[in-house]
């Protein structure tokens, strides 16, 4: 056969050289690499001795207790949760690829409690002066490739004043490598959502221009929660002669059949933003999550969301996560999120700082109102203690503002906490001018949202003429701690405000609820509802013990009552008295379910319930009906006096209209005889961060829980996974949260593990003076 000879134009073959060319010049698309795992860690010493961990890592949660001499008593780590201040450090190693030339390497930290430094190759290059915001650095011009490139991070707690709560301390958030293009690339949290008419959305785009770039095409795509794609839009862009940086509003687009978000319905429409050279190459892309709804506040209503009236009711406290410290692991914080939700919640207020942007994600996705807050006082010893305030907040607001704002459940911002009765705050009127030059940032980058300050309410005219302060006359919306009760007054005399109880005490549960207009306040937040490490009333208590659920998320009796008032479904629920209140802190009544008393002896015991009455019976025999108080102070909570203890079984029986729509009971148990565990993750996966939280209760041979049981148990892991935490639920237990050796307390205590990064079958195995007994769990 001839041979056939195929002539290819000089310049065809060139354009295909140049592309080749290009596109190997040209770094491809965003890309994220992981760096939470693999860190050598040293306490208070430059790796002398030290230890492999994994991030998210809190170091203080390790430290031992600083006992006091004295017992009960209350020293200067009572508010640090009785944990040393300290500082750690962490190093990690790592080859740069050769294809990282020529793009940013951005090292991007979302936090470094309390304080932080980093340093690659031995120079600094970052850190932070407030822990609960993050940063990145663009570590390429300092790379050293096909050389080992060492980070290393310092992490400081300061001293026992610089906060009045448990902080934890280290790398407690992800850390992580972004590599984009240089020549075109977005911006930090460069997409700016909002919505209008529940129909149209508007979006700003920051980005750059580098090098020779001088014109894009920006493409947006829009899809629905059930993952269609439902707008597309591209736009051309130039650079401008004057910056490389462009901050650029695209043209309405509208949404077919738009799905709202709300609280039970918390639909997530995707945005996926797309950068294009002149070539048609991807330069940069990046993705983010947006709902449709509107928010609106005013006197007459309170709040409302998608124009219905709705009610705050939530939990404010810190975000520590128990047993695991400040670590922020997205499934305990999810099981937080999950319980709220259980128990009718629909509300959380960030106090007193940034929470982190995974806690946002996961209210988006199960329907949580947040009220994001980002100091506590406004001074240098309460945000960071490093350097003055004044210097801080300037560059803490856009990286708040920016990272929250395209969350729907971000639905106010609060500025601070507690602060007008300092006189010497900046500019030393009360508040007043720090405030309005917060507002006024937040505003900048974020114009849909209403900014407020958690406040008591007078302070500086408390001995005068009883008026609010002045800093509650200039905020949007008036959030009061506690003091509900000056909601009807201060009404009056300023007909615009509008009222949240940013923080009410669970001491005071129920009237602090019912004494509102609940048609026209925007709800409430309880505080603390989950006992937390840190601001100890004293020794042996490790913290918070005031709380509705206990520290390891155990429910207390009085669950029941938050229950009865935050949901519709029917409730009632059996609680003992067991002793008075602490007159200091008003603190709430003992209770237990503990139906093992003595013979012949009485009790008082409360029913709380949100049906119209209550029967109580004692081994089927009836004590008698009582109807649910109207009266602000008793409702849901009915008083039992000199109740007649029997052995055997105490029922409560609540109904509506004459029919039975709720039970409870308790029973009198026998001797522990076995164990039996609980797994809460059926998804366990095996991606080294995931969580299996083990519930273990002792059981009687009837399978009742034995509340009495305090035996010890040991456990050893089998398989790829590991122990991170331990935690029985009681507060002034002195034992490590890390050990493998914890003993029950109310007949329960709970074993967090943390999966591996190989999928397999996990054994946890319990010792105990039963017999030993395993728990087995796959991660996939």
């Amino acid at each position: 056969m001839p041979k056939i000879l195929l002539y290819i134009p000089a310049k065809i073959i060139w354009q295909f050289l140049f592309l080749l060319i290009s596109s190997s010049l040209y770094a491809q698309e965003r890309e994220v690499v992981d760096m939470n795992f693999d860190w050598e860690f040293s306490m208070d010493s430059l790796f002398k001795e030290s230890k492999m961990i994994d991030v998210p890592h809190d170091f203080q949660i390790d430290l031992p207790w600083i006992t006091p001499n004295v017992p009960n008593s209350y020293s200067r780590y009572s508010l640090r949760g009785f944990k040393e201040m300290g500082t750690g450090w962490y190093r990690k190693s790592f080859v740069p690829d050769t294809t990282w030339k020529d793009r940013r390497v951005l090292l991007d930290f979302e936090g470094i409690m309390l304080v932080g430094d980093v340093y690659l190759n031995g120079k600094r290059i970052g850190g932070t002066d407030y822990g609960y915001l993050g940063f990145e650095t663009d570590i390429a011009p300092r790379l050293l490739y096909n050389r080992k490139n060492t980070i290393v991070v310092k992490a400081n707690t300061m001293s026992e004043t610089s906060a009045r709560w448990y902080t934890g301390g280290g790398l407690y958030r992800p850390v992580s490598i972004v590599l984009t293009s240089r020549d075109l690339y977005f911006n930090r949290y460069p997409l700016y959502i909002t919505t209008r008419d529940n129909r149209f959305v508007n979006i700003t785009v920051e980005m750059s221009f580098q090098n020779k770039a001088k014109k894009s095409d920006l493409k947006i795509r829009i899809y629905s929660p059930d993952g269609q794609l439902v707008a597309e839009q591209v736009t051309s862009h130039k650079r401008h002669t004057s910056s490389r940086t462009r901050e650029i509003s695209l043209p309405e687009i509208e949404i077919p059949s738009p799905q709202l978000w709300d609280t039970e319905h918390p639909n997530l429409y995707k945005v996926i933003a797309t950068l294009l050279r002149e070539d048609g190459s991807i330069a940069d892309e990046v993705t983010e999550t947006f709902g449709i709804r509107t928010v609106e506040f005013g006197p007459e209503f309170g709040l409302k969301l998608n124009g219905k009236k709705v009610l705050l009711k939530g939990d404010a406290s810190h975000n520590t996560l128990g047993a695991l410290g400040a670590a922020a692991y997205p499934r305990a914080i999810e099981k937080r999120i999950q319980m709220l939700k259980q128990y009718g919640g629909n509300h959380i207020r960030t106090s007193h700082n940034p929470y982190s942007r995974e806690f946002l994600r996961l209210c988006d996705r199960y329907g949580i109102l947040v009220v994001d807050e980002l100091y506590d006082k406004w001074t240098q010893q309460y945000a960071g203690g490093r350097i003055p305030w004044q210097q801080l907040w300037p560059r803490d607001v856009p990286e708040w503002v920016k990272r929250d704002r395209n969350s729907p459940s971000v639905i106010l911002w609060s500025l601070g906490n507690e602060l007008q009765q300092m006189p010497d705050l900046p500019y030393n009127d009360w508040g007043v001018t720090p405030y309005i030059l917060l507002r006024d940032l937040v505003k900048r980058y974020d114009s849909t949202r209403l900014t407020t300050v958690a406040m008591h309410p007078r302070y500086r005219n408390w001995d005068t003429d009883n008026l609010p302060a002045d800093l509650a006359l200039k905020t949007d919306i008036q959030s009061y701690n506690y003091r509900y009760m000056y909601f009807p007054g201060d009404g009056r005399r300023f007909p615009w405000m509008t009222f949240y109880q940013s923080e009410a005490n669970s001491s005071n549960m129920g009237p602090n609820f019912f004494e509102m207009d609940l048609n026209k306040v925007v709800g409430l937040a309880y505080w603390g509802t989950i006992d937390y490490l840190g601001e100890s009333l004293g020794w042996p208590a490790k913290g918070w013990k005031e709380g509705v659920f206990d520290i390891s998320m155990q429910p207390k009796p009085k669950a029941y009552l938050l229950k009865s008032l935050f949901s519709n479904e029917p409730t009632v629920h059996i609680a003992i008295v067991e002793n008075a209140k602490d007159e200091r802190w008003q603190i709430s009544l003992q209770q237990s379910e503990n139906w093992n008393r003595e013979p012949g002896s009485t009790v008082s015991l409360y029913t709380y319930t949100n049906a119209e009455e209550v029967e109580l019976l004692i081994n089927g025999h009836s004590q008698g009906r009582k109807e649910n108080p109207t009266e602000p102070k008793q409702r849901n909570r009915i008083l039992w006096e000199k109740v007649p203890y029997q052995e055997g079984k105490i029922e409560a029986l609540a109904y509506n209209n004459g029919k039975i729509v709720a039970r409870h009971q308790l029973e009198t148990t026998g001797e522990a005889v076995r164990l039996v565990a609980e797994t809460d993750n059926s998804h366990w996966k095996a991606d080294g961060m995931d969580l299996q939280h083990i519930d273990i209760f002792a059981l009687d041979k009837k399978g009742r829980r034995v509340l009495k049981a305090d035996d010890e148990l040991s456990f050893e892991v089998e398989g790829p996974a590991r122990l991170v935490a331990v935690s029985n639920g009681d507060i002034t237990n002195s034992e490590m949260t890390q050990d493998a050796v914890h003993h029950l307390w109310n007949g329960h205590t709970m074993v967090i593990l943390r999966a591996g990064r190989e999928k397999g079958k996990v054994t946890l195995r319990i010792k105990s003076k039963y017999k030993t007994f395993t728990v087995q769990c796959q991660t996939s």
